[in-house]
C-alpha cells in the first residue's frame, strides 16, 4: 500500500498541486486512492478538487472532530469524491485551531487518568483513526495527506499515521535549507518517536533555464542521500490553471483549459488550450514520479504507459518507464 505525505517547508513548491497529480496519476492507473486535506489555508487541495461544501460551516462534522474522537456522524460520511476519480477528505476551518483543542483534550485525559502531559501520544491520534479505527488500508491502495506548511502537531499527525515524505523543493539556496530542515525533522522525529520515517523522493519544482536553477538541479540530482526522478519544469501557467479547472494537470490538458481575457475580464475555459510538447513532457514527468513512488518506494506494480483522451478525437500513449524514452508524439 502506497502512504505519502507531500511536504516541504519553502512556499511555491507546488506541493498541493503535486498532492493532486500523485493522487490522479495513481488513480488512473486503476488503483483506489483517497487523500486527506491537513492544510486549513483557503487555497488548499480541498479548493483544487473542488470539495468541501461544508468547510466553514462550525456545526458540520469534519475531522478534526474525529481525530479528538469527537465525532458527529461515521467517518466515511466526511468523503467526498473528485470528478477525477480521487476519494477526498475535506479540510474543515477548524483545523487553524487544531492545537488549541488538542491542548484542552490533553489538560482533561491527563488529569483523568492522572499521567504527565509528555506521556500522552499527541502525534499518534490519526494514525489510530485511520488505521485501527478505519481501516484504510482495506479500502484503498494509496492514501495521501496534503498537510500544513508549519511544522506542529498536524504534520507530526501526518507523518507518524503516512511514515514516507515525497519532498517538493525550489532549485535554489532556500530549497536546500528546505531539505536541511526537512532531513533533520525527519531524524527528529525518528529518533523522538520511536519510528522509522523514509524519504522516498526530492522533487526539484519549477525548474527554470537559468544557470543558477540548472546548477542546484545538477546538484540535486549528483547526491547519493535521496532520490530525484524526476524534476517538474517552470510550468506555471500549466500549473495555475489547475485551478480554474478544479483538477490535475491532465485534466487541464485533456480539456485544453485556458485562462484569457474576453471582454475585458479573465475567464477559464476548456477547449482553448493550445497542446505543447513542453507540458506534455510535465505531464509525463508527473506520472513517471507516480510510477516511481509507487514500483520503487512501496513496490507496487503499475502501468507506466499514460494515456491521454485529447477532444475525443485525439489519444496519445506515453511510457513513462524509467529505461524507456517518453517521446511526446501521438501513437
Amino acid at each position: 500500500m502506497i502512504t505519502v505525505v507531500v511536504y516541504s517547508e519553502s512556499g511555491g513548491t507546488f506541493k498541493t498541486t503535486t498532492t493532486a497529480n500523485l493522487a490522479v496519476a495513481w488513480a488512473r492507473m486503476g488503483l483506489d486512492v483517497c487523500v486527506i486535506d491537513l492544510d486549513p489555508q483557503e487555497g488548499n487541495l480541498t479548493s483544487l478538487f473542488d470539495v468541501g461544501e461544508h468547510r466553514s460551516d462550525p456545526d458540520a462534522d469534519n475531522l478534526v472532530k474525529h481525530i479528538l474522537e469527537m465525532p458527529d456522524g461515521p467517518f466515511e460520511d466526511l468523503i467526498e469524491t473528485s470528478d477525477e476519480g480521487v476519494d477526498v477528505v475535506p479540510s474543515h476551518d477548524m483545523l487553524g485551531d487544531f492545537t488549541s483543542n488538542l491542548e484542552q483534550k490533553i489538560a482533561y485525559e491527563t488529569g483523568m487518568k492522572n499521567m504527565s502531559k509528555e506521556e500522552y501520544p499527541r502525534y499518534e491520534l490519526l494514525h489510530d483513526l485511520l488505521w485501527q479505527n478505519q481501516q484504510l488500508h482495506e479500502q484503498y491502495d494509496a492514501v495521501l495527506i496534503d498537510p500544513n506548511a508549519r511544522a506542529e502537531d498536524l504534520l507530526y499527525n501526518a507523518m507518524y499515521a503516512l511514515r514516507t515524505l515525497v519532498a517538493p523543493v525550489k532549485p535554489a539556496g532556500k530549497g536546500n535549507l528546505s531539505l536541511e530542515g526537512l532531513e533533520e525533522l525527519v531524524r527528529n522525529m525518528s529518533s523522538e518517536l520511536d519510528i522509522q520515517i523514509g524519504l522516498s523522493c526530492v522533487v526539484p519544482s519549477g525548474v527554470g533555464q537559468t544557470n543558477a536553477h540548472q546548477q542546484y538541479y545538477k546538484q540535486f540530482e549528483a547526491t547519493d542521500a535521496f532520490d530525484t526522478p524526476v524534476a517538474i519544469a517552470d510550468r506555471e501557467s500549466l500549473m495555475d490553471t489547475m485551478w480554474e479547472a478544479r483538477g490535475s494537470a491532465f485534466k487541464v490538458i485533456e480539456e485544453r483549459w485556458k485562462t484569457f481575457e474576453q471582454d475585458g475580464e479573465m475567464v477559464s475555459e476548456p477547449g482553448h488550450r493550445r497542446i505543447r510538447d513542453r507540458e506534455l513532457e510535465t505531464v509525463c514527468d508527473l506520472y513517471e514520479l507516480a510510477t516511481f513512488v509507487a514500483t520503487e518506494t512501496f513496490g507496487v506494480d503499475v502501468d507506466p504507459e499514460l494515456v491521454l483522451e485529447i477532444d475525443d478525437h485525439d489519444t496519445r500513449r506515453f511510457d513513462v518507464s524509467r529505461d524507456s524514452e517518453a517521446e511526446v508524439t501521438a501513437r
